[in-house]
Order: C-alpha cells, then sequence, then structure tokens
C-alpha cells in the first residue's frame, strides 16, 4: 500500500519562514538535492519530479526565534528505498553535514538541520509486512542505524540528488499540551493514534502507516505559539482525498471550535498549539 496518495489522507508539504532566502536555497537544491520548481523574489518552491514537498518564504519583518514555541520539530523526507539512503549518507558525509542516525524499526533514518536550524530526518521505510503490531499500535525503536550497511546499499552508486518518489513522509510537532493535540488530531482530524513515548510524545496516522504525524511536549507545556514573524514553520498541508472528505473535517473543525477560513480550494485552521494546517482535497 502507498501511505503517501489517496485515498489516505497525509501530510504533503510544508511552508517555512526564512531569514536568507538565497542561503537556504542553496541548501536545499544544492546539498539536499531538491529540484527548484518555482522561484520568486521572496519564495521558492522545492520539490521531486515536480511536485511540492517545501516552500521558503521570506518577509523583511522575520525575527530569528530565540525562545521556546510550538512549532516544527522535524519534517522527514521519505526516499524510495534502501540504496538512495546510502547514497545520501554517503553523500552528506562528504559535504561534511553534521548527521545523527537511528533505527526505528519500521525505517532507518538520519537526522540533520538546515543552516537555520529547522529539523530535518531523512529516512527509507522497511515494508510495512516487516512492521509489528502490538494491537492498534505499532512497536517503533530509537536503536543505533548500522551506518556501515546503508552505505553498502549504495553499492558505489554515486548521488544525484533527491531521486524521483521522494516524498514528504512525515511531520513532527512541538505543541504546548499533549492531551490537546491527542483530541484534536484524532478526534477532529480523524486520524488513529499508534504509538505513545510515554506522557511525552504520541504519534497519528490514516490508512495504519507508522506515522504521518509526531506531536511531542519537548519544549515544555504550555509554551505559546510561534509568533507570525518570528523564523520557522509557517503552516504544513494535509491532503484528503475529495471534496466530500475535505467538507466532512470542516464540519468536524466548526463543531470542536476551531478558527477556520478558506483560501482558494484550501481550508485553512490551527491546532490547540497554533501550528497552523492547510486541508486541500485531489
Amino acid at each position: 500500500m502507498n501511505f503517501h496518495e489517496k485515498p489516505v489522507h497525509y501530510v504533503e508539504s510544508l511552508t517555512l519562514k526564512v531569514l536568507d532566502l538565497p542561503k537556504m536555497s542553496h541548501f536545499y537544491t544544492k546539498v539536499l538535492g531538491f529540484e527548484t520548481i518555482e522561484e520568486q523574489s521572496n519564495k521558492t518552491i522545492l520539490g521531486v519530479g515536480g511536485k511540492e514537498i517545501l516552500i521558503l518564504e521570506h518577509t523583511p519583518e522575520l525575527e530569528p526565534k530565540t525562545g521556546r514555541y510550538a512549532g516544527l520539530y522535524h519534517f522527514a523526507v521519505l526516499l524510495p528505498n534502501r540504496k538512495e539512503l546510502g547514497k545520501m549518507l554517503i553523500h552528506l558525509h562528504q559535504q561534511r553535514i553534521p548527521v545523527g542516525s537511528s533505527d526505528h524499526q519500521v525505517s532507518e533514518a538520519l537526522y540533520l538541520s538546515d543552516p537555520e536550524g529547522n529539523g530535518i530526518e531523512i529516512y527509507r521505510d522497511r515494508e510495512a509486512s516487516e512492521w509489528e503490531w502490538r494491537g492498534e499500535h505499532v512497536h517503533m525503536t530509537v536503536d543505533p542505524l548500522d551506518v556501515e550497511a546503508v552505505a553498502q546499499a549504495a553499492q558505489g552508486e554515486k548521488w544525484g540528488g533527491m531521486p524521483n518518489g521522494t516524498v514528504l513522509g512525515h511531520i513532527h510537532l512541538h505543541v504546548s499540551d499533549l492531551q490537546a493535540a491527542r483530541e484534536f488530531y484524532t478526534e477532529v482530524l480523524g486520524f488513529g493514534l499508534v504509538a505513545n513515548l510515554g506522557n511525552q510524545a504520541l504519534f497519528v496516522s490514516d490508512g495504519d502507516y507508522h506515522h504521518h504525524i509526531g506531536l511531542n511536549i519537548w519544549n515544555g507545556t504550555g509554551i505559546p505559539a510561534l509568533p507570525d514573524n518570528t523564523a520557522g514553520l509557517s503552516n504544513y498541508v494535509i491532503r484528503v482525498p475529495d471534496q466530500q472528505a475535505q467538507r466532512l473535517l470542516q464540519e468536524r473543525l466548526q463543531a470542536y471550535g476551531a478558527d477556520l477560513h478558506e483560501e482558494g480550494l484550501a481550508v485553512i485552521t490551527a491546532d490547540p498549539s497554533g501550528n497552523k494546517i492547510k486541508i486541500i482535497y485531489a
């Protein structure tokens, strides 16, 4: 099953507010290998195979993030296979980019940050048949990655940028109240709760994926929303399969009392921590 196409509800793209647009555009294209889909004076749209994954936006009034806020913990780029992860691992090492790593049992992952401190995960999934489910919860680990085996999977092939088939696999957010986030993402948006990390983090998904959205309180409870004039996450996009599914979510959001408005074909809202969401349909 493809966990990032209809009929699954999934996270498709995100927008970052950036302080230095040329520097950030260079990093994402030349270092990470995204293609430039569109370039404007204050915006760069990046993706793979013509599909948007990341939008960088700059406005003159932006300020650096200096406190603890809700917002982005990391966004996760899903590569199509282990060979591509191995090629990326070797490439990042050659570029002298500091990289962390982990084996999550459901996936193998690399971790890094962009020049403005936004967290990035680059990973590949194991086959869904290899995931271990315990009732409705999927078993995920934070084990050491077999870096040598991942590098060997590249089979000596040279890195050539983000490969076709790359998608935004999931997004992981800082929130101010984990219980409020759980209610919003499961009861209102309709994602299934698939994993807990004590009372510190939880993970939700649609279609029995290991997670489309992670939520944590590692920045503290009661933290404020990221101010509009502060660099960081602007919004992220949830794609639903059709207009009926979007309308159903809109009705649930209205019943919940969420602030929302329409912008073209998108319904715009925010979670209880102020993380802004665009809901669009295919």
